[in-house]
């Protein structure tokens, strides 16, 4: 289950395929007047690819990530002249700027928010690139509005949808941690509240649509927060092994069909929380059956990254999540 250079080249055309692509798109766009009526590339002078403004900045989050663990990629020049061309001092302002609209404060609200953080987050990991510096604005501004929003935000958010609270919340704290202690604070208070007297997971899923699992996704945060001996505990109290019977692989019916796709993500989602809590209980017995289930959820998924637009302008990021390699300290998989 490791990512290797033939992977990586793989995903790394998909991505490279789909984040220039301005059509077919869905704008997440409030009109109020005939001058908003405007194209994507306009309003979106970086992230109008992909199909949905969100896709393409998790598609560049693919992108850096790749060239970043594969230098030697084929694609790294090509990858590395893109983000030159998009990546500009003037494209970023008129991205910040279209936050700036009345109309625009839920835009993207919450999944978007989380993955501009995520991308930002691995751009300065590129030191030899000013991404990060260009892009370091508009994630000031993202991680400015997590705070007030959770503030208001009273229940935990629970579809398998782009509203999850949990997953996005897992992005933005693997971003505030070396950056903002405060919205650090700010989530970990609130995963408490929202999640740590949870017991018995007895909610209905997988939906018909989801590409997230609610309950792994809400074990996922509470791995970042809890330290590890009170995580493991909580998470037998949470999801008991007799009720993980109901996290078997999904069958996908339709893959043309761009809301039953969703289930290939929720299969490489779920691999990828399976994983990631595993690692978070190493010394639990229950470690090695969550691996093996996660395996499950890959294999039948992976093959699927491609082959038709309503998944391939999405599908590699979770595949890429699934299969992250997880080096011990990376925030992104491994609690505290």
């Amino acid at each position: 289950m490791n990512l290797d250079l033939p992977t990586a080249e793989r995903f790394a055309r998909i991505a490279l395929g789909h984040v220039g692509r301005e059509y077919p798109h869905k704008l997440d766009h409030v009109l109020t007047s005939d001058d908003d009526a405007r194209t994507p590339r306009d309003l979106h002078p970086i992230f109008f690819g992909s199909f949905d403004w969100h896709s393409c900045v998790h598609g560049w989050w693919t992108l850096l990530t790749l060239r970043r663990l594969f230098p030697a990629i084929g694609p790294a020049a090509e990858i590395a002249a893109l983000a030159a061309e998009r990546f500009t001092p003037a494209h970023a302002a008129v991205e910040l700027a279209y936050l700036d609209r009345p109309e625009s404060a839920g835009f993207e609200r919450p999944y978007g928010w989380a993955w501009l953080l995520a991308l930002h987050h691995e751009a300065a990991r590129h030191d030899d690139r000013d991404w990060a510096d260009i892009l370091r604005p508009l994630a000031i501004a993202f991680a400015d509005r997590f705070t007030p929003y959770l503030a208001k935000l009273s229940y935990p958010i629970t579809v398998g949808t782009h509203f999850n609270t949990a997953f996005a919340l897992v992005l933005a704290r693997s971003w505030s941690v070396a950056r903002d202690p405060a919205l650090t604070r700010a989530i970990d208070e609130w995963a408490r509240r929202a999640f740590a007297d949870e017991r018995n997971y007895r909610g209905w899923e997988p939906g018909g649509d989801e590409f997230l699992s609610p309950a792994l996704t809400a074990a996922l945060l509470m791995s970042h927060v809890m330290d590890r001996a009170s995580f493991s505990a909580w998470f037998d109290a949470f999801l008991p092994e007799a009720a993980m019977a109901r996290f078997e692989p999904v069958a996908v019916s339709d893959r043309s069909d761009g809301k039953i796709a969703h289930l290939d993500g929720l299969n490489l989602s779920r691999a990828w929380c399976l994983r990631a809590i595993a690692t978070a209980i190493a010394s639990s017995p229950r470690a090695s059956a969550l691996e093996l289930r996660a395996r499950r959820h890959l294999d039948a998924s992976l093959p699927h990254v491609a082959g038709d637009y309503a998944g391939e302008h999405w599908l590699a990021t979770f595949a890429l999540l699934a299969l992250y390699p997880q080096p011990p300290g990376d925030e992104w998989t491994v609690c505290r």
